[in-house]
Protein backbone atom coordinates (compact mmCIF):
# COMPACT_ATOMS: atom_id res chain seq x y z
CA UNK A 1 0.00 0.00 0.00
CA UNK A 2 1.24 3.24 -1.17
CA UNK A 3 2.42 5.66 2.01
CA UNK A 4 0.52 8.62 2.78
CA UNK A 5 2.31 12.06 2.41
CA UNK A 6 1.17 13.67 5.73
CA UNK A 7 1.76 17.53 7.63
CA UNK A 8 1.93 16.78 10.73
CA UNK A 9 0.58 20.27 12.56
CA UNK A 10 1.32 20.18 16.59
CA UNK A 11 3.35 22.17 19.07
CA UNK A 12 3.94 20.89 22.52
CA UNK A 13 4.84 17.79 24.16
CA UNK A 14 1.39 15.96 24.00
CA UNK A 15 1.92 16.30 20.47
CA UNK A 16 5.67 15.07 19.67
CA UNK A 17 4.89 12.10 20.93
CA UNK A 18 2.03 11.69 18.31
CA UNK A 19 4.70 13.27 15.73
CA UNK A 20 7.82 10.73 16.42
CA UNK A 21 5.04 7.67 16.13
CA UNK A 22 4.67 9.01 12.26
CA UNK A 23 8.23 9.57 11.93
CA UNK A 24 8.46 5.79 12.76
CA UNK A 25 5.70 4.32 10.85
CA UNK A 26 4.54 3.51 7.32
CA UNK A 27 3.70 7.06 6.23
CA UNK A 28 5.79 9.79 5.19
CA UNK A 29 6.00 13.21 7.46
CA UNK A 30 6.60 15.81 4.56
CA UNK A 31 6.17 18.37 6.65
CA UNK A 32 5.53 19.96 10.32
CA UNK A 33 3.87 23.17 11.19
CA UNK A 34 4.00 24.52 14.68
CA UNK A 35 3.96 27.64 16.66
CA UNK A 36 6.79 30.04 16.31
CA UNK A 37 9.77 30.00 18.86
CA UNK A 38 8.44 31.83 22.52
CA UNK A 39 10.96 33.35 24.60
CA UNK A 40 11.30 31.68 27.80
CA UNK A 41 12.84 31.61 31.32
CA UNK A 42 14.13 34.43 33.03
CA UNK A 43 16.65 35.53 30.55
CA UNK A 44 13.86 35.37 27.75
CA UNK A 45 15.73 33.09 25.13
CA UNK A 46 13.80 31.89 22.35
CA UNK A 47 13.10 28.24 22.82
CA UNK A 48 12.00 26.14 19.80
CA UNK A 49 8.77 23.88 20.63
CA UNK A 50 9.12 20.23 20.91
CA UNK A 51 7.93 19.27 17.58
CA UNK A 52 10.27 21.46 16.22
CA UNK A 53 13.39 19.53 17.38
CA UNK A 54 12.09 16.28 16.56
CA UNK A 55 10.92 17.17 13.20
CA UNK A 56 14.77 18.81 12.52
CA UNK A 57 16.14 16.27 13.94
CA UNK A 58 14.67 13.77 10.98
CA UNK A 59 15.24 16.47 8.41
CA UNK A 60 11.61 17.07 7.64
CA UNK A 61 10.75 20.81 6.70
CA UNK A 62 9.21 23.00 9.70
CA UNK A 63 6.80 25.62 8.96
CA UNK A 64 6.39 28.18 11.93
CA UNK A 65 3.74 30.45 10.43
CA UNK A 66 2.52 33.88 12.43
CA UNK A 67 -1.26 33.47 10.62
CA UNK A 68 -2.17 30.87 9.02
CA UNK A 69 -5.31 32.20 7.21
CA UNK A 70 -3.64 33.32 4.33
CA UNK A 71 -3.12 32.24 0.30
CA UNK A 72 0.47 32.34 0.76
CA UNK A 73 0.57 30.41 3.38
CA UNK A 74 -2.36 27.23 1.74
CA UNK A 75 -0.29 27.55 -1.50
CA UNK A 76 2.41 26.63 0.54
CA UNK A 77 1.12 23.50 1.93
CA UNK A 78 -0.02 22.54 -1.52
CA UNK A 79 3.28 22.39 -2.28
CA UNK A 80 4.04 19.13 -0.17
CA UNK A 81 1.29 17.46 -2.30
CA UNK A 82 -0.50 15.92 1.34
CA UNK A 83 -3.25 13.07 1.77
CA UNK A 84 -3.70 14.12 5.18
CA UNK A 85 -3.32 16.16 7.96
CA UNK A 86 -2.86 15.36 11.32
CA UNK A 87 -3.35 18.17 14.01
CA UNK A 88 -2.24 17.24 17.98
CA UNK A 89 -2.69 20.10 19.91
CA UNK A 90 -1.18 22.76 17.38
CA UNK A 91 -3.08 25.59 19.61
CA UNK A 92 -4.99 27.47 16.29
CA UNK A 93 -8.20 26.60 14.88
CA UNK A 94 -8.19 25.53 11.27
CA UNK A 95 -10.07 27.46 8.74
CA UNK A 96 -11.82 25.89 6.37
CA UNK A 97 -9.67 26.23 3.47
CA UNK A 98 -6.89 24.16 5.56
CA UNK A 99 -9.73 21.21 6.45
CA UNK A 100 -10.31 20.85 2.88
CA UNK A 101 -6.45 20.40 1.93
CA UNK A 102 -5.83 16.91 1.39
CA UNK A 103 -8.23 14.13 -0.08
CA UNK A 104 -8.36 12.55 3.62
CA UNK A 105 -9.06 15.75 5.32
CA UNK A 106 -7.77 16.82 8.35
CA UNK A 107 -7.18 14.49 11.53
CA UNK A 108 -6.88 15.48 15.50
CA UNK A 109 -5.83 13.56 18.32
CA UNK A 110 -7.94 15.05 21.21
CA UNK A 111 -7.01 14.42 24.65
CA UNK A 112 -10.37 13.12 26.38
CA UNK A 113 -13.52 10.83 25.54
CA UNK A 114 -15.27 13.20 23.63
CA UNK A 115 -17.60 14.62 23.63
CA UNK A 116 -16.38 15.04 26.99
CA UNK A 117 -13.86 17.74 27.34
CA UNK A 118 -14.33 19.72 24.25
CA UNK A 119 -11.72 22.32 24.12
CA UNK A 120 -7.87 23.21 25.17
CA UNK A 121 -7.63 22.00 28.78
CA UNK A 122 -9.11 18.43 28.76
CA UNK A 123 -6.31 16.61 30.64
CA UNK A 124 -6.32 19.12 33.35
CA UNK A 125 -10.17 18.81 34.12
CA UNK A 126 -10.43 15.29 33.74
CA UNK A 127 -7.94 15.21 36.78
CA UNK A 128 -9.72 18.29 38.53
CA UNK A 129 -13.20 16.34 38.10
CA UNK A 130 -11.09 13.07 39.63
CA UNK A 131 -12.54 11.21 36.72
CA UNK A 132 -11.71 7.21 36.90
CA UNK A 133 -11.67 6.84 33.11
CA UNK A 134 -9.77 9.00 30.74
CA UNK A 135 -8.71 8.40 27.41
CA UNK A 136 -8.07 9.63 23.68
CA UNK A 137 -10.32 10.36 20.76
CA UNK A 138 -9.11 10.70 16.85
CA UNK A 139 -11.95 12.63 15.11
CA UNK A 140 -12.28 13.82 11.47
CA UNK A 141 -11.77 17.61 11.72
CA UNK A 142 -14.88 20.08 10.81
CA UNK A 143 -14.99 24.27 11.32
CA UNK A 144 -16.43 23.57 15.04
CA UNK A 145 -14.14 23.10 18.53
CA UNK A 146 -13.65 19.84 18.56
CA UNK A 147 -17.03 18.90 16.95
CA UNK A 148 -15.70 15.98 14.52
CA UNK A 149 -17.26 12.85 13.84
CA UNK A 150 -15.18 9.74 15.85
CA UNK A 151 -12.98 7.38 14.20
CA UNK A 152 -11.65 5.64 17.22
CA UNK A 153 -11.39 6.18 21.36
CA UNK A 154 -8.87 4.49 23.42
CA UNK A 155 -9.00 4.63 27.51
CA UNK A 156 -7.24 4.35 30.43
CA UNK A 157 -7.95 4.21 34.22
CA UNK A 158 -6.46 6.84 36.20
CA UNK A 159 -4.19 6.56 38.77
CA UNK A 160 -5.20 7.60 42.64
CA UNK A 161 -2.40 9.87 42.58
CA UNK A 162 -2.77 11.22 39.11
CA UNK A 163 -1.48 15.00 38.14
CA UNK A 164 -2.11 16.62 35.09
CA UNK A 165 1.22 16.04 34.10
CA UNK A 166 1.70 12.57 34.79
CA UNK A 167 -2.00 12.01 33.08
CA UNK A 168 -0.17 14.36 30.03
CA UNK A 169 2.94 11.90 29.08
CA UNK A 170 0.33 8.54 29.59
CA UNK A 171 -1.93 9.68 27.31
CA UNK A 172 0.46 11.57 25.08
CA UNK A 173 1.40 7.89 24.25
CA UNK A 174 -1.70 6.20 23.73
CA UNK A 175 -3.05 9.23 21.85
CA UNK A 176 0.44 8.26 19.48
CA UNK A 177 -0.70 4.57 19.19
CA UNK A 178 -4.63 5.34 18.43
CA UNK A 179 -3.73 7.79 16.01
CA UNK A 180 -1.64 4.99 13.97
CA UNK A 181 -4.80 2.51 14.34
CA UNK A 182 -6.53 5.02 12.95
CA UNK A 183 -4.47 6.31 9.98
CA UNK A 184 -4.37 2.45 9.71
CA UNK A 185 -8.03 1.96 9.20
CA UNK A 186 -8.52 5.15 7.09
CA UNK A 187 -6.56 3.89 4.51
CA UNK A 188 -7.65 0.10 4.76
CA UNK A 189 -11.53 1.98 4.82
CA UNK A 190 -12.05 -0.42 7.63
CA UNK A 191 -12.87 3.08 10.28
CA UNK A 192 -16.31 4.37 10.22
CA UNK A 193 -16.50 7.97 11.16
CA UNK A 194 -19.11 8.03 13.95
CA UNK A 195 -21.38 11.43 14.74
CA UNK A 196 -20.74 12.61 18.36
CA UNK A 197 -23.78 12.68 20.73
CA UNK A 198 -23.29 16.67 20.69
CA UNK A 199 -26.56 16.79 23.60
CA UNK A 200 -23.75 14.93 26.09
CA UNK A 201 -20.89 17.62 25.35
CA UNK A 202 -19.28 19.40 28.32
CA UNK A 203 -15.89 21.96 27.93
CA UNK A 204 -12.44 22.40 29.21
CA UNK A 205 -11.94 25.77 28.97
CA UNK A 206 -8.13 26.91 29.47
CA UNK A 207 -6.90 28.15 32.91
CA UNK A 208 -5.66 31.71 33.56
CA UNK A 209 -2.99 31.54 36.56
CA UNK A 210 -5.37 33.26 39.28
CA UNK A 211 -7.40 30.21 38.67
CA UNK A 212 -5.51 28.45 41.00
CA UNK A 213 -6.54 30.32 44.18
CA UNK A 214 -7.43 27.73 46.76
CA UNK A 215 -10.77 28.23 48.43
CA UNK A 216 -10.75 26.51 51.74
CA UNK A 217 -14.23 27.09 51.92
CA UNK A 218 -15.00 23.82 49.82
CA UNK A 219 -14.50 20.46 50.06
CA UNK A 220 -11.21 18.47 50.74
CA UNK A 221 -11.95 16.22 47.66
CA UNK A 222 -12.50 19.10 45.06
CA UNK A 223 -9.38 21.01 46.44
CA UNK A 224 -7.16 17.36 45.96
CA UNK A 225 -8.65 17.47 42.10
CA UNK A 226 -8.14 20.88 41.79
CA UNK A 227 -4.19 20.81 43.30
CA UNK A 228 -3.47 17.88 41.44
CA UNK A 229 -4.93 19.02 37.95
CA UNK A 230 -2.75 22.57 37.94
CA UNK A 231 -0.21 20.34 38.56
CA UNK A 232 2.35 21.03 36.61
CA UNK A 233 0.71 24.26 35.30
CA UNK A 234 -0.26 26.91 36.62
CA UNK A 235 -0.29 25.36 40.11
CA UNK A 236 -3.01 25.94 42.74
CA UNK A 237 -1.93 27.93 45.50
CA UNK A 238 -2.92 30.04 48.95
CA UNK A 239 -0.65 32.37 51.06
CA UNK A 240 1.26 32.08 54.01
CA UNK A 241 1.89 35.40 55.89
CA UNK A 242 1.44 37.37 53.13
CA UNK A 243 3.48 35.02 50.24
CA UNK A 244 2.50 33.03 47.95
CA UNK A 245 2.71 29.75 48.43
CA UNK A 246 2.31 27.15 45.87
CA UNK A 247 0.83 23.26 46.49
CA UNK A 248 1.56 19.57 45.72
CA UNK A 249 0.88 16.50 46.95
CA UNK A 250 -2.53 16.40 48.09
CA UNK A 251 -4.20 13.68 50.41
CA UNK A 252 -7.67 13.80 51.66
CA UNK A 253 -7.88 13.10 55.29
CA UNK A 254 -11.33 12.23 56.06
CA UNK A 255 -12.30 13.59 59.16
CA UNK A 256 -13.88 16.77 60.90
CA UNK A 257 -11.98 19.61 62.27
CA UNK A 258 -13.11 22.11 65.05
CA UNK A 259 -10.79 24.57 62.91
CA UNK A 260 -12.05 27.44 60.27
CA UNK A 261 -11.53 26.48 56.60
CA UNK A 262 -7.84 27.12 55.51
CA UNK A 263 -6.72 27.03 59.49
CA UNK A 264 -3.61 24.82 59.94
CA UNK A 265 -4.03 21.81 62.52
CA UNK A 266 -0.60 20.41 62.09
CA UNK A 267 2.70 20.75 60.16
CA UNK A 268 5.32 18.21 60.41
CA UNK A 269 6.74 15.63 58.61
CA UNK A 270 4.23 14.23 56.96
CA UNK A 271 3.00 17.54 55.43
CA UNK A 272 0.64 20.13 56.22
CA UNK A 273 -2.52 19.45 57.48
CA UNK A 274 -5.14 21.79 56.77
CA UNK A 275 -8.98 22.39 57.89
CA UNK A 276 -11.58 22.69 54.50
CA UNK A 277 -15.12 23.40 54.67
CA UNK A 278 -15.71 19.09 55.13
CA UNK A 279 -12.65 16.92 55.76
CA UNK A 280 -9.69 18.54 55.42
CA UNK A 281 -6.30 18.40 53.04
CA UNK A 282 -2.41 16.57 53.75
CA UNK A 283 -0.44 18.86 51.83
CA UNK A 284 2.67 17.10 50.91
CA UNK A 285 4.66 19.17 49.17
CA UNK A 286 4.87 23.06 48.68
CA UNK A 287 6.79 26.00 46.56
CA UNK A 288 7.56 29.00 48.78
CA UNK A 289 7.32 32.09 47.20
CA UNK A 290 10.76 32.71 44.96
CA UNK A 291 12.39 29.11 45.97
CA UNK A 292 11.94 25.80 44.15
CA UNK A 293 9.20 23.26 44.79
CA UNK A 294 10.26 21.02 48.22
CA UNK A 295 8.98 18.48 50.21
CA UNK A 296 7.20 20.23 53.75
CA UNK A 297 10.05 18.44 56.14
CA UNK A 298 12.49 20.32 53.93
CA UNK A 299 10.63 23.73 54.43
CA UNK A 300 10.01 23.07 58.21
CA UNK A 301 13.62 22.48 58.49
CA UNK A 302 13.80 26.61 58.50
CA UNK A 303 10.78 28.02 59.23
CA UNK A 304 7.74 26.85 61.60
CA UNK A 305 3.95 26.64 60.75
CA UNK A 306 2.02 26.42 64.00
CA UNK A 307 -0.86 25.43 64.68
CA UNK A 308 -3.94 27.99 64.34
CA UNK A 309 -1.83 29.24 60.94
CA UNK A 310 -4.51 30.72 58.89
CA UNK A 311 -3.57 30.52 55.30
CA UNK A 312 -5.13 32.86 53.40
Amino acid sequence: MQPLRIIFMGTPDFAAATLQALIDGPDEVVAVVTQPDRAKGRGKKLTPPPTKIIAEKAGIPVLQPTKIKTEEFKNGLLTYQPDLFVVAAYGRILPPSILGLAPMGCINVHGSLLPKYRGAAPIQWAVINRDKEVGVTIIQMDEGMDTGDILLKSSIITEPDETAGSLFTKLAQLGSTTLLKAVKGLKEGTVIPIPQDHSEATHAPMFKKDDGCIDWHKDAEQLEGLIRGLDPWPTAFCFLNGKRLRLFSPEVVYKDSDFDPGVVIQADKRGILVSCETNCLQIREIQPEGKKRMPVDAFLCGCSIPPGTQLT
